[in-house]
């Protein structure tokens, strides 16, 4: 078969399972397996795959058209343009998240403090914290998460984005991870948000494949915005931010969860789609 035809034949299985942009998942796929940019595959529409080609990529459309993640069938994904190794043990990094690392990183690169400190709660793949290290390399960040696999994977990346020297890993609980006098002039994160009970409504690549403790926000979705108005303050220097990402029609929720616990709101800001998706505040005066 060339690779027209195994490009079209794929497409209409995929989209027969529901799969979304089809033609271009297979693409991917394919692109993977032959080790070209996709973009080439369109050069070689008459060339022949060998059998030990159409077999590998057979078994990816099928594991894709059972729903596992394109990016774990690839292994990786692209955040604000850098490699990052994903598997199951990790949320795969959305686009709009992309946003909160520049943001992020924006801020960061005004801090006169040295040296100027951030803290990523809840680090999964590392992205944000790896972001943040190659935008701001004189930045020390600390990254914490609950899953030692999460963390392990975040290492990897750190490791393949060449910024090891730049980010600490830690595994704990939260702020219990941290050391009492710890100040930060950053605290980003982009935390589970998702209320329990709609989990089972999620789409299979999210809801059977994204670990449950990254996508499982509480009762309402909010509990660790709870968490993160209460506990944060103490470990934010009088001048620093809070960034946070969150769901779909979540904003007035956590701004008033925020306003509550005398945070000042700075700013809510939309993502790519105009949707309301973060919030930047500013620590209680203490």
């Amino acid at each position: 078969m060339t690779v027209l035809e195994v490009i079209t034949k794929s497409a209409e299985f995929l989209a027969k399972r529901g799969v979304d942009s089809p033609r271009l998942q297979t693409e991917l796929l394919l692109a993977h397996v032959l080790q070209l940019p996709r973009m080439k595959l369109y050069l070689n529409f008459e060339r022949k795959l060998t059998e030990p080609e159409l077999d590998s990529l057979r078994k990816l459309v099928q594991r894709r058209g059972q729903r596992e993640p394109l990016q774990h069938l690839i292994g990786s994904t692209s955040f604000c343009g850098l490699d990052m190794t994903v598997n199951c043990h990790v949320l795969i990094p959305r686009p709009e998240t992309e946003l909160l690392a520049e943001a992020g990183w924006q801020f960061l690169s005004t801090r006169n403090s040295q040296p100027s400190a951030a803290l990523d709660f809840g680090t999964g793949s590392g992205c944000i914290a790896i972001a943040l290290a190659v935008k701001c390399p004189a930045v020390r960040i600390v990254a914490l998460d609950i899953s030692t696999e999460a963390l392990a994977v975040a290492t990897e990346n750190a490791t393949r984005n060449s910024v090891t020297a730049c980010i600490e890993f830690r595994h704990g609980d939260g702020f219990a991870a941290l050391k009492s006098e710890e100040r930060f002039d950053l605290i980003v994160s982009n935390p589970p948000y998702i209320a329990s009970a709609e989990i089972e409504t999620l789409q299979p690549e999210v809801r059977d494949h994204d670990p449950r403790h990254a996508l499982d926000g509480g009762t309402d979705g909010l509990d660790f915005y709870r968490r993160l108005a209460i506990e944060s303050p103490v470990f934010l220097k009088p001048d620093g931010k809070l960034m946070v990402e969150f769901g779909d029609d979540q904003a007035d929720a956590i701004s008033a969860i925020f306003a509550t616990q005398q945070w000042t709101i700075e700013s809510v800001q939309p993502d790519y789609s105009k949707r309301l998706r973060f919030l930047v505040a500013l620590p209680p005066k203490r």
